[in-house]
């Protein structure tokens, strides 16, 4: 498989014959409001135009709601009867803004040879996790694919951890910005991404959903540095740049 973080969580994949768009946020630099007061959002700009990022993608899948994963740009943009698999709840949210393809994704689909399965996630701690609302991770597995699992805009509690164990995927992907909410953690920080890091040390991370919103209080560097501290090497944690494209087997990434 190939996976291309475009930016934020946005992410392109090549997987099984699919070409996957996740959580597409296509919206140009600055033209959302702030979250925290110190810049307007989007804080960079897309890697790539937008007909590059769209051109081949034949899925889509959106984890939640929020402007940061599903804006108004990409539902301008995405072709209206293209497949979308969602949340199961979100579907007629997403109905409205005009798509006619809408699955939701409530235990598990069969794609072909792909078998998409939801997991558990939950967008912060105490209170906050009403505010943010309900989202989802998910898993992707294939024959000769390497199994990968999107933990999406959660932080490390119990049931991610435990559906980690179980699945024992090859690709975890992370939202390590260290996000916060009125002072709450609504992603993993660097400590929660090196704990999983160490709870699952046959797989290879990649932490994304980085250096993109002006909540985030974690950088690219800083958490290569606190790998580094940990003695987490660049084989195991990858922190891929806005456009980069990885390569990825089961158990190996290249």
């Amino acid at each position: 498989m190939q996976l291309q973080l475009l930016r934020n969580a946005a992410l392109k994949l090549s997987y099984a014959g699919r070409t996957i768009l996740v959580d597409p946020d296509l919206g140009a630099r600055h033209s959302r409001r702030s979250l925290a007061g110190r810049s307007k959002n989007p804080m960079v700009d897309l890697p790539l135009p937008i007909e590059d990022i769209l051109a081949g993608v034949d899925l889509v899948i959106v984890s939640h709601l929020h402007a940061d994963h599903f804006d108004e740009v990409a539902k301008e943009r995405l072709p209206k009867d293209l497949p979308l698999i969602c949340r199961a709840g979100d579907e007629e949210t997403i109905a409205k803004a005009g798509f006619r393809a809408i699955t939701p994704l409530d235990c598990y689909l069969r794609l072909g040879p792909i078998i998409l399965k939801s997991h558990p996630a939950q967008h912060g701690t105490g209170s906050v996790v009403e505010t943010m609302g309900p989202v989802m991770g998910f898993g992707l597995e294939a024959p000769g694919e390497p199994a990968f699992y999107w933990c999406g805009d959660s932080v490390l509690y119990p049931p991610l951890l435990d559906a980690v164990k179980a699945t024992d995927p090859d690709i975890i992907v992370t939202h390590s910005c260290g996000a916060l909410w009125d002072g709450t953690l609504i992603v993993m920080d660097a400590g929660q991404t090196l704990d999983l890091c160490e709870a699952a040390p046959r797989a290879t991370v990649i932490a994304t959903h980085m250096e993109a919103l002006d909540h985030a209080t974690v950088s690219r560097a800083a958490l290569r540095q606190a790998a580094q501290a940990r003695g987490i090497g660049s084989e195991r944690l990858l922190i891929p740049q806005d456009g980069e494209t990885i390569e990825l087997r089961a158990s190996v990434a290249v």
